[in-house]
């Protein structure tokens, strides 16, 4: 679907070498801020276990992970609102994703410099946020005016858009990002153009070391604090040790490494599940013994725009969709002996697709 989390942080945080761990590019990642100018981006598989065991259970020709972008875009500093250190272009690069990866140093090093000479991830987070809030806030002052001379001229969604405005600027004048202001869905749809980097979804991802890969360290706890009230998610990664894990080639090795780190879980792999949250997607599946796929589609999508995912003939000519919940084909084992017992539900246009659903979709064009 084409939809990007964008890679935020200062220079220096660890971006590229998380970049790299998940998507197996080599970005150049020197010692040095700018080290990269052109956002790489990659094309990331999502881990998923449901998939795995369809594999399993239909032993398929072939099998189709879902994926998504990541992008990673070059460190930020001081003034990029303002244009300071290629700080357009770097803005520029934010406002193309859909939701933002903002990676913090939570780790000491003296052989890796810090841009502002000491590691403090509330205050690096505080920079990030204010040259993105004032870029927001000049986008919002150019396009108040206008609004404003249209909704005294009597334009009712003038009126409402600068109302919104309003709002949006209040909030960004007291350092808030706009993602704070509570807008109802059709509120955000009158001013969905304006793109604010401030109104996309965060994940704050705290770069330690390996010894607080398991449990943090104060400046996580700083940074846990200092998010608290923006509802947003933050994980802990060790992304110098998450680079190890990826050198290593057998699935048992990679294993055996997290286990002696204390982990269940690879940091990449929970980055990756929570970015796709973060994106609100959902996946579901078509499964048999030619292929087993997994398809990625925006919650509260209806069937027939989830069938327009795989060919848009399936959704102009759509008839009706055949639904599997997960569990019932697990336990049950295959399709015949989930239609044998009447564990098939027939849905029509309206049916709002769940995550996890194996779908078959009936058309006539």
């Amino acid at each position: 679907m084409a939809l990007q989390c964008g890679i935020v942080g200062l220079p220096n945080v660890g971006k590229s070498t998380l970049f790299n761990c998940l998507s197996n590019a080599r970005a150049q990642a020197a010692n040095f801020p700018f080290c990269t100018i052109e956002p790489n981006v990659g094309v990331i598989t999502v881990p998923d276990e449901r998939l795995t065991k369809l594999v399993e259970i239909d032993n398929p020709k072939r099998v189709v992970p879902t994926t998504i972008e990541i992008v990673d875009i070059a460190g930020l500093v001081k003034g990029a609102s303002k244009g300071e250190g290629l700080g357009n272009k770097f803005l520029a690069n934010i406002r193309n994703t859909n939701a933002i990866i903002h990676v913090l140093r939570c780790f000491e090093n003296e052989n890796i410099t810090h841009v502002d000479g000491s590691v403090d991830p509330v205050r690096d987070k505080g920079i990030i946020d204010t040259e993105l809030q004032l870029k927001d806030l000049e986008t919002i002052e150019n396009r108040i005016g206008k609004c404003q001379k249209q909704a005294t001229a009597g334009d009712k969604l003038a009126k409402r858009q600068y109302d919104i405005l309003c709002q949006y600027k209040e909030a960004l004048e007291q350092g808030l990002s706009a993602r704070t202001v509570e807008l109802t869905p059709e509120e955000r749809k009158c001013v969905a153009d304006l793109n604010l980097l401030t109104d996309k979804p965060v994940l704050y991802v705290c770069n330690v070391d390996e010894a607080s890969a398991v449990s943090g360290n104060a400046h996580t706890e700083a940074v846990r604090a200092a998010i608290a009230s923006e509802h947003a998610e933050m994980l802990i990664v060790a992304a110098s040790a998450e680079a190890d894990i990826a050198e290593l080639e057998t699935y048992e090795e990679r294993q055996m490494f997290l286990q002696d780190m204390g982990l269940e879980e690879s940091g990449v792999s929970r980055l990756i599940k929570a970015a796709y949250r973060l994106l609100d997607l959902q996946t579901f599946f078509t499964t048999g013994a030619d292929e087993s796929r997994a398809w990625t589609f925006r919650r509260g999508m209806k069937a027939p725009e989830t069938a327009g995912i795989i060919h848009t003939d399936f959704e102009r000519g759509f008839i009706r969709a055949e639904v599997i919940k997960y569990a019932d084909y697990v336990e049950l084992g295959s399709e015949r002996a989930c239609r044998e017992v009447g564990k098939i539900g027939i849905e029509g246009k309206e049916y709002i697709v769940e995550d996890g659903d194996i779908m078959h979709f009936l058309f006539n064009v």
